[in-house]
């Protein structure tokens, strides 16, 4: 997908993992994770055409490394394509260790999401990638 050594795109959210979202190992949730991801890639969709949006789909997930309790999580998003009603967004997520600023990619996806409109309708985008 992306090369692993600095974030693509913007910052869309960014917090901290905390102990109730571990897994039965003790290590973050990966459906965590993906809300995140869902939330900061919706976040840039809405920038990008000034309406609702809803996720339709994820493609290509992939789980790099762990997140640990106390990471700083980054996700970052990117617009990568533009249809008539659906928008490609990839996202990254990098975590920082507590007490480091050394990050690492742990996860990456590819977000589609459709504008609605207050009916839920898929209306068209009004935006260039």
């Amino acid at each position: 997908m992306t090369s692993n050594s600095t974030p693509h795109g913007e910052l869309v959210i960014r917090t901290i993992a905390m102990p109730k979202d571990t897994n039965a190992n003790g290590d973050i949730f990966g459906g965590w994770l993906v809300s995140q991801m869902d939330i900061g890639t919706a976040i840039l969709a809405r920038q990008i055409c000034q309406s609702r949006v809803t996720t339709v789909s994820i493609e290509q997930m992939n789980f790099i490394r762990p997140v640990y309790v106390g990471d700083v999580i980054c996700c970052y998003g990117e617009l990568i394509k533009v249809g008539t009603t659906s928008m490609r967004i990839r996202a990254e997520v990098w975590s920082m260790p507590h007490g480091s600023i050394t990050r690492h990619k742990v996860t990456e996806g590819i977000f589609i999401f459709v504008a609605i409109d207050e009916h839920g309708v898929p209306k068209p985008v009004y935006a260039q990638p």
